[in-house]
């Protein structure tokens, strides 16, 4: 499935939940020993690799009442557990799980944490 979205700014994108927003590597044309690839071979592999563009504040924990307790402060403010992955980093994720989507004439793709297999965290990766 695939969406058509035009805006101006990647920054009103909001992820929810456990959704991350990954910008897709591009795909090789050549094999390391110098054959040319078909188009759409590449969109055939289970297996995708690119960076992570926005990460969702995670797992919602739900608010626990302690009504035997009234002087600690009743907010029912939603809290989180934090997800792995952090902009920036590079994810090796299966394609099945995500959806493309089209922002500003570039491919991205919205999936689950928990389709993430692998992450590479380095601060001069993108460089």
């Amino acid at each position: 499935m695939t969406l058509n979205i035009d805006d101006k700014g990647l920054d009103k994108l909001i992820a929810v939940g456990d959704r991350i927003l990954i910008k897709p590597k591009s795909a090789q044309s050549k094999t390391k020993s110098g054959l040319y690839l078909p188009p759409g071979v590449q969109e055939k592999e289970n297996i995708h690799s690119g960076y992570i563009v926005k990460v969702g504040p995670g797992y919602p924990i739900p608010a626990i009442s302690e009504v035997d307790e009234p002087w600690k402060d009743k907010s029912e403010e939603v809290k989180y557990v934090p997800l792995q992955a952090h902009e920036g980093d590079l994810a090796i994720y299966l394609q099945s799980n995500g959806y493309e989507i089209f922002f500003n004439h570039e491919k991205y793709v919205i999936l689950s944490h928990s389709a993430i297999l692998l992450l590479i965290r380095d601060p001069g990766l993108l460089e």
